[in-house]
């Protein structure tokens, strides 16, 4: 018996978290990642994804702009731009569009969610543009398995918010069939912020085992929006409800189909993604000056084989992969102000080899590699000045060194060095500072860290830095303001996690990332960078008794920020720091689950977007109470 088959035998009896670190699924922990359950999701009471991102894994969200659940989730304090600067997934295909939007995760359906997989800091080896921040990967259902099984849902509470879902699942031989509908509505806290959207998703699978997989997945969702704009601080601090925008409304509309395949040919897998995505946006905004429509049709299609090859020599095993990503996107709009048309094609090749040896303190060493190839188009007459059949190529590679070793018996140090990128999207290059398009921010990117203990009590800290070259970003200080490249900036900080369970029923997860975001040369030199808190504190409670009871309560402490157009740190104030506290008790009755849940429980009045020294400010949601039934089946 091989020394790495001893040492599986000796730890069988530690829990693993199945993960796709390597674009593949594997028995590994993935460095510097945080892995959220179906469980905890369901335990906290996460009616959406977005908000399991941030109540569970700690990652800090701003409120929307438009009431829809989707924050802007932010790793490691890349503000406004945070949406742009990580990488967010679903079984292995971007959400990430070619535009200034944070990724929309409300239309993936709750229930159908297997885990979730936050890998912070520089992964554009693996996952290529945007991916400085690091990686949000969702990861569904792989199978139904035998039977019927579903779920309905329905829940209601303040501000006359109304969530209905839907499941159901079905596996015969290796055959599986999944669907999933849910309708959302809610006037939200604000005047004129009332919100709908309906959503269905559904799923066919053959299992031909014990070599793959193939299948195809549908995913369409409708949302409208009344949109209420921002606020003065004198307005939010009078009332914090009301509106200067009561006509303003919005839609969204999007679909996606996804084709997959894995395929096992002895030390061989190969798989692959084939995706395509339609996503329909409309706008109404009236002012004293008149009434200004926008509308817009953008499509992505995607497609990303890849191939993985291990082998075991003595003591040692060795993962090697390589895969390829095509991406084409297009955006025509149809305004009173533009009529843009624009067209990115990305083109990559990528590859990682991972070695595994001396069993006893598990030594791992990657080394990776990714080179991509950009084509942008884009003509708009009616932009000032005329943009008439712009083309430009753009042409970048990234790399990382990474590896870790257990120094003792479940204590492991680990350490990142790479360098990530990304490019200036299609609104940014629209609106930009120089006569030709923004050039690539790139970034020289460091983690080291450690981890220690089990499943039962663990403590994992890191420290990083992220040195930024040519950053993109909106900088109001040029001229009415533009997109540009800024000097030379830098992100680093300290992340510490933790979890213990103690008593058999309670679960304790706490999180804290500190953060110095600031400029490192030029005439802002040493001056912190806007909308983003020093300090994010977060911690959870639950109480699982297993007499069908469960409880959950959570904390949140998010540090003051900076103004969004206070580069000169002139503004004489910054955005208050805030904590929410939320929590839920549910009790089953057979199949039947009854919980209430309280979100902002102490009815902060707050917000975390300000994009003018106080004015700009869109506050955040008051205190709602809810009220869900559920049925199992």
């Amino acid at each position: 018996m091989s020394a790495l088959t001893t040492q599986a035998v000796a730890q069988s009896s530690v829990p693993s978290v199945l993960i796709t670190g390597p674009r593949f699924p594997a028995q590994a922990t993935p460095i510097g990642a945080t892995v959220i359950t179906a469980e905890q999701i369901r335990s906290a009471g996460a009616t959406d994804v977005n908000a399991a991102i941030r109540k569970i894994g700690g990652v800090f969200g701003r409120q929307s702009l438009d009431g829809s659940p989707d924050f802007g989730l932010d790793l490691r304090g890349f503000g406004t731009n945070s949406a742009q600067n990580t990488v967010v997934l679903v079984d292995g295909v971007r959400l990430n569009e070619n535009e200034l939007v944070h990724t929309v995760l409300s239309t993936i359906p709750v229930d159908t969610v297997e885990r979730i997989e936050i890998t912070r800091g520089g992964s554009s080896v693996l996952y290529g543009d945007g991916a400085t921040g690091g990686v949000i990967n969702i990861v569904t259902r792989r199978s139904a398995g035998a039977g019927t099984r579903g779920s309905l849902f329905i829940e209601g509470g303040r501000f006359d918010h109304l969530d209905m879902r839907a499941s159901i699942a079905h596996g015969a031989g290796p055959w599986s069939f999944d669907a999933a509908v849910a309708d959302r509505r809610t006037d939200n806290y604000r005047d004129n912020n009332k919100y709908e959207q309906t959503s269905f998703s559904g799923g066919v699978q053959y299992a031909y085992a014990p070599n793959g997989r193939a299948g195809l997945r549908f995913e369409s969702s409708r949302s409208d929006s009344r949109l209420p704009g921002s606020l003065t601080e004198a307005q939010f601090l009078a009332i914090p409800t009301q509106t200067d925008t009561p006509d303003d409304f919005g839609s969204l509309d999007t679909d996606r189909v996804t084709a997959f395949v894995e395929h096992r040919i002895g030390a061989f897998e190969l798989a692959a993604e084939l995706s395509h995505r339609e996503r329909d946006v409309a706008s109404t905004y009236f002012s004293e000056w008149g009434t200004t429509a926008s509308t817009y049709e953008a499509e992505q299609t995607q497609f990303s084989p890849r191939l993985r090859h291990t082998v075991d020599f003595g003591d040692k095993r060795n993962e090697f992969v390589t895969g390829i990503d095509l991406i084409r996107w297009d955006r025509k709009v149809t305004s009173d102000y533009s009529t843009g048309d624009a067209r990115q094609d990305s083109k990559a090749f990528y590859l990682r080899d991972e070695l595994r040896w001396n069993a006893p303190h598990n030594a791992r060493l990657a080394v990776g590699g990714r080179h991509e190839r950009f084509e942008k188009d884009y003509s708009d007459p009616l932009a000032v000045p005329a943009v008439l059949g712009e083309h430009r190529k753009q042409s970048l590679t990234a790399w990382t060194v990474e590896g870790s070793i257990d120094v003792m018996p479940l204590v492991t140090v680990f350490a990142k060095a790479g360098r990530s990128y990304r490019i200036a999207n299609i609104d940014e290059n629209s609106y930009r500072s120089t006569l030709d398009v923004l050039e690539p921010q790139t970034s020289r990117d460091l983690e080291l860290g450690v981890a220690a203990g089990t499943e039962a009590r663990k403590a994992t800290a890191r420290v990083f830095r992220h040195r930024l070259t040519n950053e993109i970003y909106y900088d109001p200080t040029i001229g009415f303001g533009a997109n540009t490249n800024l000097d030379p900036t830098r992100r680093q900080g300290v992340e510490l996690e933790g979890q213990a369970t103690f008593a058999d029923a309670w679960r304790l997860t706490g999180s804290w990332q500190y953060v110095q975001a600031e400029f490192r040369d030029g005439p802002n030199a040493g001056r912190e960078m806007v909308l983003v808190p020093k300090h994010v504190v977060t911690a959870r409670l639950a109480w699982t008794p297993g007499d069908g009871q469960t409880a959950d309560i959570g904390a949140q402490w998010v540090d003051s920020q900076r103004y969004g157009n206070d580069f000169t740190n002139g503004c004489s104030t910054r955005i208050p720091s805030f904590t929410t506290i939320d929590a839920r008790y549910a009790r089953r009755f057979g199949p039947w689950e009854v919980a209430v849940s309280g979100l902002n429980l102490a009815d902060r009045q707050y917000y975390s977007q300000a994009f003018s020294c106080r004015d700009g400010i869109y506050p955040s949601d008051g205190r709602q109470l809810k009220l869900s039934l559920r049925f199992d089946f």
